[in-house]
């Protein structure tokens, strides 16, 4: 994807739009306007159907043979470069480092118990607490 097309999706996926985009991204398969209608709330299917054609012209989603809309491809945009999508959850990144400093704090202490050195308790279990906490604050500002 070319900075240009980059930019113009960052921009386009906002608002109402992301809403629309994360709620195709996280069900994965095709759904109708009026299904995404009641589900995210929108005041009538026009709202939708706005959403979706922005999503359309961005080329992230695409209609079938039964006028559904389906997602194309994924994007990564915006707040969801914080995230990484596996098996349909959308999990922070910052949680992988979380639990590896937690790994690593868990394993030293536990190998070490005689003769544990404050430093490295302090290195290892202090930035698995600053992960976790910078992890949970981007799990509080998810936009799905």
């Amino acid at each position: 994807m070319s900075e240009a097309s980059r930019e113009k999706v960052d921009f386009a996926l906002r608002g109402k739009t992301l809403t629309v985009y994360l709620y195709l991204l996280k069900h994965g398969k095709a759904i109708g306007v009026r299904e995404i209608q009641k589900e995210l709330g929108f005041s009538s299917p026009s709202v939708a159907f706005h959403h979706l054609d922005k999503l359309v012209e961005l080329g992230v989603v695409e209609k079938d043979q039964y006028d559904r809309y389906v997602l194309a491809r994924k994007v990564d945009s915006g707040i969801l470069h914080s995230f990484v999508s596996i098996a349909g959850l959308n999990l922070p990144r910052l949680g992988f480092y979380a639990a590896f400093f937690t790994t690593i704090a868990v394993a030293y202490f536990f190998v070490n118990r005689s003769s544990l050195d404050l430093y490295a308790m302090i290195g290892t279990v202090g930035g698995a607490v600053i992960f976790w906490y910078e992890a949970w604050r981007v799990w509080r500002r998810k936009p799905f």
